[in-house]
């Protein structure tokens, strides 16, 4: 079972089916140069959450930026990272868990070493289709060969699912 079944529970608040996903199961995505498995989205959880794992290579960062709709969460399996959320710095290791609210300006930067593997749950549901739409379907479960990242494109997509570009990755 490689994709979910998005008719599973549709948007319509239609009762969905229990399901079961394998640690190397769900949609898998290169999205800006990390490995990204939906686990749960919108059509599952009638819009309420999305779950991924996300596999960062080690010295990794998202731009700085701010999520207008959704609350985001990381429940970290793997590796470290320096998060900064409005202005604070915190690290995180395996086990750590950090919640980033609505609104807030947060990044982080994955560890040098090894790379930085995560659970990340948004609420409501919805971060899986930008990062749908700003990825690729993956050709293999590993992360893919770098490749330079399109800011003005990433920027454009992202304000289309409500999520602020604002700053610059974070550094040390």
């Amino acid at each position: 079972m490689d994709r979910i079944d998005d008719t599973a529970a549709p948007a319509t608040g239609v009762q969905g089916k229990a399901y079961k996903l394998a640690a190397d199961e769900g949609t898998a995505l290169w999205f800006t140069n990390a490995l990204v498995m939906v686990k749960a989205g919108g059509p599952e959880t009638k819009q309420r959450l999305t779950v991924v794992e996300i596999l960062h290579p080690a010295g990794y960062s998202p731009p700085m930026h701010r999520h207008l709709v959704e609350d985001e969460s990381f429940y970290i399996i793997s590796g470290t990272a320096l998060f900064e959320s409005d202005g604070e710095r915190f690290t995180v290791q395996r086990g750590d868990f950090a919640f980033l609210p609505q609104g807030s300006t947060h990044s982080f930067l994955a560890g040098p070493h090894e790379p930085f593997r995560c659970l990340v749950i948004t609420v409501p549901a919805g971060f899986e289709t930008f990062t749908a739409e700003v990825g690729a379907p993956a050709a293999r479960r590993e992360l893919p060969e770098p490749e330079p990242i399109d800011g003005q494109a990433l920027i454009a997509i992202a304000a289309r699912h409500n999520i602020e570009i604002i700053g610059p990755p974070l550094t040390t």
